[in-house]
């Protein structure tokens, strides 16, 4: 490591000029707090609920800002201080199959991670999100979910691991063989998780006949929505907030709703809420975000396939000779300021589709007012942040903020 090598300066700047854009990002949106509660919202937040909504931003940004803090700490100490030659040399010990080598220095680099995670996701589950009347998990569910989600990558993730390191160790153009490898993972996965795994998890119950199921068939058959299955999931074992989605391909899609979301929502709103979801399935969304995705890797691998084995990165993290699984971790570490780029620009796209999908749920239920009704109880019961700073929406925001949403759809119903 020297300040003469430029991978080295510029890994250095990059990691620190992430967090300090971070760090800019969250003393704005806490700044703006200081807003009074949007007019829109008046009819559903109380003074004391917009008060709880503004507290409940500031404790997890404040939160999320510490811990950000703590592991960039952490890593650069480990960085500059020689933790990667180090963790070579330990796991080198375990075997000379570079296979087994990449498995335990990359399962080892994850565990560390997580173990450092730990405490704060702890703090937001059991004391933040239990502060603020959401939380429901207990600590034996908290520890089945991590220890699931350990074991589940192993099995998934070491194997596809394994698969990638011999791919880029025997071949000259292995960029193009991890693609097509990963592509059809992920595809599988589709059909997979909701099934296998997301079950794991939570328990999915067959929605019983009644109103909500025969209105949900209803809507899914004007829709053109061919629905297969309709579940209700335990969400409120964890949490109080509620979601609905679907998943599947062709005519045997699934749609689960939260039975927190079914708690806390007339029917009406509910059902605007899953013809959102629908809107992105009639709009094209999830296949353009999942074509993207495939694209996205194809670039991904062949870039990682140009500096693996680049001498002068492995130099920056004060490796003398090239490591190949090593060189999967510096690419990724390379990467990430381009991936936040990645991050700003998916987000704007995906902000696009939201609003066009509240268009079709305005659409599909005869106006905006089921879906405006439902996005103002999802902001009160949620605690949203009616007031976000712009460059955190810029940087992070999936979704429109709901003001700007509720925006859109009086526009439709005027228009």
């Amino acid at each position: 490591m020297s300040a003469e090598n430029p991978w080295f300066v510029f890994l250095l700047v990059s990691v620190i000029g992430l967090y300090l854009l971070e760090t800019l990002s969250v003393l704005l949106n806490l700044k703006h707090l200081s807003q009074p509660l949007p007019a829109e919202f008046k009819d559903v937040f109380s003074p004391e609920d917009f008060a709880k909504s503004q507290a409940y931003s500031r404790e997890s940004a404040r939160h999320d800002l510490i811990a950000s803090g703590f592991r960039l700490v952490v890593f650069l100490a480990f960085w500059l201080g020689g933790g990667f030659p180090w963790i070579q040399k330990v796991v080198s010990g375990f075997s000379s199959s570079f296979i087994v080598q990449g498995l335990a220095g990359i399962s080892l680099l994850h565990l560390g991670g997580m173990i450092l995670s730990l405490p704060f996701e702890w703090h937001d589950t059991f004391k933040i999100e239990a502060k603020y009347g959401f939380n429901k998990t207990t600590p034996a569910v908290f520890i089945a979910d991590h220890v699931k989600g350990l074991a589940l990558g192993a099995l998934i993730g070491l194997p596809v691991l394994a698969l990638l390191l011999w791919l880029f160790h025997a071949f000259p153009n292995a960029w193009l063989w991890a693609w097509i490898s990963v592509t059809v993972l992920v595809l599988a996965l589709q059909y997979i998780a909701p099934r296998y795994l997301m079950p794991l998890f939570n328990k999915f119950t067959p929605l019983e006949d009644g109103a909500l199921k025969t209105a949900i068939n209803s809507l899914a058959s004007k829709c053109a929505f061919p629905v297969k299955e309709l579940f209700v999931i335990d969400g409120s074992r964890r949490s109080t907030k509620g979601n609905a989605f679907f998943a599947g391909f062709g005519k045997n899609k699934r749609i689960a709703l939260f039975d927190t979301l079914i708690e806390k929502h007339p029917q009406p709103e509910l059902l605007a809420v899953l013809a959102h979801e629908i809107g992105h399935f009639k709009r094209g969304h999830i296949t353009q975000r999942l074509v993207l995705a495939v694209v996205q890797m194809a670039v991904l691998f062949l870039l990682m396939g140009t500096v693996l084995n680049h001498a002068p990165l492995h130099a920056a993290f004060g490796l003398s000779t090239p490591v190949l699984w090593l060189g999967f971790v510096f690419f990724m570490i390379l990467f990430e300021p381009a991936q936040t780029l990645l991050g700003i620009l998916g987000g704007l796209w995906s902000r696009k589709h939201e609003y066009e999908a509240d268009a079709y749920a305005a659409q599909a239920t005869g106006g905006p007012a089921d879906m405006t009704a439902a996005l103002k109880r999802l902001a009160r019961d949620t605690l949203s942040n009616l007031t976000p700073h712009p460059l955190t929406v810029f940087l992070h925001y999936s979704h429109p903020p709901m003001i700007q949403r509720l925006a859109a759809l009086e526009k439709l119903g005027n228009a």
